[in-house]
């Protein structure tokens, strides 16, 4: 079975959260868009926490990304409500706020630097003590030393967002080849499409690889423009606070232990995610006895009374790490090949941003300024700029 016929404008290969929203997008702008993923709306979405955290997120040499993060951020409400008013999806999307706390004395040395880099980076955080922490979030241990209340980052059903995008594709006429993307296809250095797994042929006007972590693997891609993705391993624990317990948080919570970081993320169903470990591990998506004892250890001298609620899932992903920790957004130095992947730990948080960039680019063949730095081609050329 194969065909040479150009099938669409766009076909997105991948499909993750990043992945629909860039073929919602640009079907919104008028292309005729198709998606080639054997079960859309899986992927590392079906793992992620959902924090809209640009602010706890914030890392020492990332203020670059920080300004992507935060207009991402500043979209996430429009988003929201237009992907609900669209597919009637309730998206689990809360702006209840963040508390990072700290449970020793480095630990809130480590806080304090933090929050004067976000002071310096014009972010809105509040220093409270202790007591002022456990007065906000009652459940938390006696022995929290302080923390960060930062009323702007919020939080999203990362499920209920795929599961909205994939509707949303369906309603704006996105057609999903429900296969692998076997290899890219190359003509007179440009690429026109791919084959699939089934051995059909699909031509295209332009080819977006948005396939997360397996981004690098394409088969096809010359060397040149494959993108430096590599799988960074998360595992997260999902447990269920009964209704008498009701709310056990109210916002998300999140601490360093023992140099660990942690965190839980309550849903408004009752839910409460823990996470995540990092781990670089390769393919390897195995639940360990070893993780789920870590998160659980930690979690518990973070708020106590945790380990008295039923655990209701483990499971494990790969983010989608590049060498910079930001994603690759735009064409690359083969023709017709346009890359949204490396989102790393911010691929839920960048959905709304992410979209826009590559509708834009997708219809103009322009990076918007917001996205220039973060051009494929910066890694082409570092690795040019290198001395013999």
């Amino acid at each position: 079975m194969s065909s040479s016929a150009r099938t669409s404008d766009v076909l997105v290969i991948g499909g993750g959260i990043i992945g629909l929203v860039t073929a919602w997008r640009a079907a919104q702008r008028g292309l005729a868009t198709a998606v080639v993923d054997p079960e859309p709306g899986g992927g590392a979405a079906q793992v992620a926490a959902g924090m809209l955290a640009a602010v706890t997120e914030l890392h020492y040499g990332e203020e670059t990304l920080l300004g992507l993060n935060l207009a991402s951020a500043r979209r996430y409400p429009d988003f929201a409500a237009e992907l609900t008013d669209l597919t009637g999806h309730d998206l689990g999307y809360r702006r209840c706020g963040t508390l990072a706390v700290a449970l020793d004395a480095d630990d809130r040395a480590h806080l304090r630097e933090l929050h004067a880099l976000q002071r310096r980076s014009g972010l809105e955080s509040e220093w409270l003590s202790g007591r002022d922490c456990r007065r906000l979030e009652p459940m938390l241990a006696p022995g929290v030393r302080g923390g960060l209340r930062v009323d702007g980052d919020h939080q999203i059903d990362p499920r209920r967002l795929a599961a909205a995008l994939v509707a949303a594709c369906e309603r704006t006429g996105v057609v999903f080849h429900r296969e692998w993307a076997e290899r890219l296809l190359v003509d007179r250095e440009r690429a026109t499409g791919v084959v699939t797994r089934a051995g059909a042929e699909l031509a295209v006007g332009q080819v977006v690889l948005a396939a997360g972590s397996l981004s690098g693997r394409l088969a096809g891609v010359p060397e040149a423009v494959l993108p430096p993705v590599r799988p960074v391993k998360g595992q997260v624990l999902r447990l269920t606070v009964p209704p008498p317990l009701a709310p056990f948080l109210s916002r998300t919570v999140r601490a360093v232990v023992r140099g660990s970081h942690v965190y839980l993320v309550p849903r408004e169903s009752g839910e409460l995610v823990v996470g995540a470990t990092s781990e670089e591990l390769g393919w390897d998506t195995t639940v360990t006895a070893g993780g789920v004892y870590e998160l659980l250890r930690d979690a518990h001298e973070l708020v106590p009374g945790l380990t008295e609620l039923p655990l209701t899932e483990t499971r494990a992903g790969l983010r989608p790490g590049s060498p910079d920790n930001a994603p690759l957004l735009g064409p690359t130095g083969l023709e017709g090949l346009l890359l949204a992947t490396g989102h790393y730990r911010n691929g839920v948080l960048l959905t709304p941003v992410t979209g826009d960039v590559m509708a834009h680019v997708l219809t103009t063949g322009e990076l918007p300024d917001e996205a220039r730095p973060f051009t494929p081609k910066r890694f082409s050329a570092a690795l040019t700029e290198q001395p013999a």
